[in-house]
């Protein structure tokens, strides 16, 4: 089975590179899913609450047989709990049929709530009872991220933010790495660059997908990256990523596709 590289993180732990991700996977699909998935040879897991389908991931890992201790699972605090994260946490184990969670993330900061410092506070007292290995945040910038290591003295372990060759948030990923914090890039092949000519071009190339001509750039820039798919040859190919390279030209080729077009939220609205 293909080996997938494990990334340092800043607590003294590791994260597989390579996970599947169920953003937008359906009740439906999602057992079939994380179940191919799991098949295929992924252990890396990532979910939120606000997906709605934590329970259902949970049942496909039972099923699976896989020991717990092999498996990578991520869950997120939505934005409605930032106060609340004590049992926030407590419903998302219940769905899961888990004790922890590997990793714990604040969804968004959504400042005009003012309340994603105390939801960082709650997140380190979380990691210290051990409902979760490792806390982290998602779609935070330079500012939130100061804020939240400046009252606690804890930084998160990983920032989980929009990456994709149409928007390679290079100043943003610099300011993450400044902390030490690894970035983990969600929405990682965009909702364009699948038929950009560019992309097209390299996978002929290479003889690749494009889906896996922009992992294989995701995981050069040494990024943590998810995938997400219900197609079954999908996920397996997404996961086909580690047996070639992309030059150093192909590489800056596709981050000079950078066109700043978000298909997400900005992080500093809301």
């Amino acid at each position: 089975m293909t080996q997938v590289p494990h990334v340092s993180l800043n607590d003294g732990t590791t994260i597989p590179q390579l996970g599947f991700g169920v953003w937008q996977v359906s009740e439906e699909d999602i057992v079939p899913s994380v179940a191919a998935a799991l098949e295929t040879g992924y252990r890396h897991i990532d979910t939120a609450a606000i997906y709605g389908n934590e329970e259902g991931v949970g049942r496909a890992i039972r099923e699976s047989g896989i020991p717990r201790e092999e498996l990578y699972v991520t869950t997120k605090l939505f934005n409605s709990r930032h106060a609340d994260a004590e049992v926030a946490i407590q419903e998302s184990l219940e769905k899961l049929g888990l004790d922890r969670v590997d990793l714990y993330l604040i969804h968004w900061p959504v400042p005009s709530q003012g309340q994603y410092v105390q939801a960082w506070e709650s997140l380190v007292k979380l990691r210290e009872q051990g409902l979760t290995t490792s806390i982290g945040v998602s779609n935070f910038h330079r500012n939130h991220l100061q804020e939240i290591i400046d009252a606690t003295g804890v930084t998160p372990v990983v920032d989980q933010v929009e990456i994709h060759p149409y928007l390679t948030q290079e100043p943003l990923v610099s300011d993450i790495r400044s902390f030490g914090i690894e970035v983990e890039a969600w929405t990682p092949l965009g909702r364009g660059p699948l038929e950009d000519p560019a992309i097209t071009q390299l996978a002929e190339k290479v003889d690749r997908t494009p889906a896996q001509v922009i992992l294989r750039w995701h995981l050069q820039k040494g990024y943590i990256v998810f995938p997400k798919s219900v197609t079954p040859s999908r996920i397996k190919a997404n996961f086909e990523v580690f047996d070639f390279e992309l030059t150093d030209e192909d590489v800056a080729t596709i981050d000079g596709l950078n066109k700043n077009e978000r298909t997400g939220g900005d992080p500093d609205a809301g």
